[in-house]
């Protein structure tokens, strides 16, 4: 049986190395090599291949993978970029392994992130055409009506395009719950201030089965049930790279 190959950015992705788009970056700086040859861009790969970056060999950790929930505080940032920004979210976490946010909170935001060396699973919650939710709980600065209600399920104008159509349910009289399957930047402040509504405090309590049950500023691991129930979720999702427009991610 002829062997399967695999193109080097994929495979460092899927071991969860890095994302596709750092691996291309890593393959076009030099800093990879192939059985000691630095190999060209989209060069595949055996299963007998020893693959390095900077010299040190990249192990295929599978069957190891990490998946963090973690509540994110105010004030900490989703990057990891550890020389600018200090307030970052891997450097606040600490954890003895290379991880990386599946998405985005923005700064004043707070609640639920997922973290992971799963390169392999980060397109397929975070694409919007896999229509996977999001849930948060939201205080705006003046009483909720019916129609801001009606007006933030059925789409807002913001940032060139309309918001897909969501679930808005009134919880109080300045809070809301609002379960979104997109992440345009800042989406859930944009859409209130259309409406003349200023955000007080944003938290994530959910992404897709995975529900806000830690202290803020804490972190656990995804149960075995939970995974089980998130990849049978992700089965028919499409993990094919698309290039993210300027107004991606929340």
């Amino acid at each position: 049986m002829e062997e399967t190959l695999k193109r080097i950015n994929k495979y460092l992705s899927e071991v969860g190395y890095c994302s596709r788009r750092e691996a291309d970056k890593l393959i076009d700086a030099g800093r990879v090599t192939i059985n000691g040859e630095v190999p060209e861009m989209g060069t595949k790969i055996a299963k007998t291949d020893i693959v390095c970056v900077d010299g040190k060999e990249v192990i295929n950790t599978k069957n190891a993978f990490t998946y963090l929930a973690f509540n994110k505080p105010v004030g900490i940032v989703c990057t990891t970029d550890t020389r600018v920004e200090k307030d970052n979210i891997i450097d606040y976490i600490g954890y003895h392994k290379r991880i990386f946010p599946i998405g985005r909170l923005d700064k004043p935001s707070e609640g639920l992130i997922l973290l992971t060396d799963d390169g392999d699973i980060v397109n397929k919650i975070l694409r919007a055409s896999n229509n996977h939710e999001k849930e948060y709980i939201v205080s705006v600065d003046k009483p909720i009506s019916q129609t801001f209600i009606e007006r933030m399920s059925n789409g807002i104008p913001i940032l060139d395009t309309v918001t897909k159509k969501c679930r808005v349910t009134k919880l109080s009289t300045y809070e809301f719950k609002i379960v979104l399957t997109q992440g345009l930047n800042r989406q859930i402040r944009r859409m209130c201030e259309y409406l003349n509504y200023e955000v007080q405090t944003l938290k994530r309590v959910r992404i897709m089965n995975i529900n806000l049950d830690v202290p803020i500023g804490k972190y656990r691991e995804l149960t075995k049930t939970e995974m089980e129930e998130l990849n049978n979720l992700l089965e028919d999702s499409t993990k094919n790279y698309v290039p993210k427009s300027k107004h991606s991610k929340k």
